[in-house]
């Protein structure tokens, strides 16, 4: 493995950047609850908005990144998180904060997430050799799982013992650090494609979900991921209700449980790179699509006591390892299946995607709650997870078992 200097910088800088969001998880409600003291309808909305309208925003990114050196892309948006963030203690400070900036905050964090991602997913690819790049997109989901593990405690801990103030600042300074750590990457960066023949803005934008479509495993794997989170972020809320309301958890075993879950992300997304070289990248491709599936109807079932905490660390374990493994893997599949030309374009619309279907699911699993009840939503939710994984290119083997010649002519 020849994984470099220049990614070591990158992979510290990433590193920075979701242990502040870890320590920040879920600040924006938090202040909206104890500072602004917001009706829940407004607590939900904040979510919802930043998902939608950052969608609406970013729309125009994919190609507006494609053609440009990343590196500067990847720097704006850290700085403009770090701004919009930082905006919020100093505002709390002023005794000046408003329901309208948090919105704000929430949809500038959300684009400039969109936009990192975009910039960042093609960078990589140049960064990082074909034979390493399941090492190295191991290494970031491995990063990503640690941060929201131990993240979310030391923000608890942080907010009880200085205050919420503190805990954004912290996730501020986290992106101000990892521009700073994007800054430092020495190797010079390859020139952006080129742009082809004049076409309209429409067909720009639209680029990337026409590539998706045209691309048999890509296609695929595109629809089992929205059903898959889609699914699982609607069941969130209401495994939240169901522990903490129903079953009468303490708030610190829900947290611990979520904790202990996350290693399991940590240990699959350690493993994936010995899993490819034993078993292939179809197989486990395929194979942890779904074992990160199996899970989630269980949750519905859990009783109250030892038993079910017990019950929902074990079965997050599992799922969270399916996807620690299968995040990685599928990152290294679209980055070598995707060309060059399209890679920012694909990863926006895919992320802007996400961004629109999951705020619909989460509305359609607090409305089947309502209707049902909690256990009865958490069942269907699992339920449709688990059919996320027929939704698997399974018959995408040539896709799946070689890396393809465009990528091949593209990396000589």
């Amino acid at each position: 493995m020849a994984l470099g200097s220049d990614f070591r910088r990158l992979w510290s800088a990433y590193a920075i950047s979701e242990l502040g969001t870890g320590v920040g998880f879920g600040a924006l409600p938090l202040v909206a609850v104890l500072v602004l003291d917001v009706p829940e309808f407004q607590v939900s909305l904040l979510a919802a908005l930043g998902g939608l309208a950052a969608a609406a925003l970013a729309l125009p990114a994919g190609p507006w990144i494609e053609f440009r050196h990343k590196r500067p892309v990847m720097i704006a948006a850290d700085l403009a998180r770090f701004l919009a963030v930082v905006s919020l203690p100093v505002a709390m400070l002023a005794g000046a904060l408003t329901y309208a900036q948090l919105c704000v905050v929430a949809v500038v964090q959300s684009v400039g997430t969109i936009l990192f991602a975009a910039a960042s997913g093609a960078h990589l690819k140049a960064l990082v050799g074909v034979d390493d790049r399941d090492a190295a997109n191991g290494r970031f989901e491995a990063t990503f799982w640690t941060a929201y593990s131990a993240g979310p405690a030391l923000g608890g801990a942080l907010t009880s013992l200085l205050g919420v103030a503190w805990t954004i600042t912290a996730d501020a300074v986290s992106f101000l650090l990892s521009a700073v750590g994007v800054r430092s990457l020495r190797t010079p960066e390859p020139a952006p494609p080129v742009r082809g023949p004049s076409v309209s803005k429409l067909a720009e934008i639209t680029a990337g979900w026409r590539y998706i479509a045209s691309h048999q495993g890509l296609r695929s794997l595109f629809v089992n991921q929205q059903l898959f989170a889609g699914a699982m972020m609607a069941a969130s809320p209401l495994l939240t209700v169901l522990m903490l309301r129903e079953l009468g958890f303490p708030a610190w075993q829900y947290g611990l449980a979520w904790g202990l879950a996350c290693l399991g992300g940590v240990a699959g997304a350690l493993s994936v790179s010995r899993l490819n070289t034993r078993f292939g990248r179809r197989r486990v491709l395929l194979m942890s699509g779904v074992g990160r599936a199996l899970w989630l109807w269980v949750l519905a079932l859990i009783p109250a006591g030892p038993a079910g905490f017990v019950l929902v660390v074990v079965v997050e374990f599992l799922a969270l390892y399916g996807s620690g493994v299968f995040n990685p893997a599928f990152a290294t599949y679209r980055m070598t299946e995707t060309e060059d030309g399209y890679l920012s374009r694909v990863i926006a619309c895919w992320s802007i995607t996400s961004r629109t279907v999951q705020p619909v699911f989460i509305a359609l699993g607090g409305l089947l709650a309502a209707l049902t009840s909690v256990r009865a939503a958490m069942l269907i939710c699992g339920l449709g997870v688990l059919a996320s994984s027929a939704l698997l290119p399974w018959r995408s083997s040539r896709h799946l078992d070689q890396v393809s010649e465009v990528a091949r002519s593209a990396s000589s």
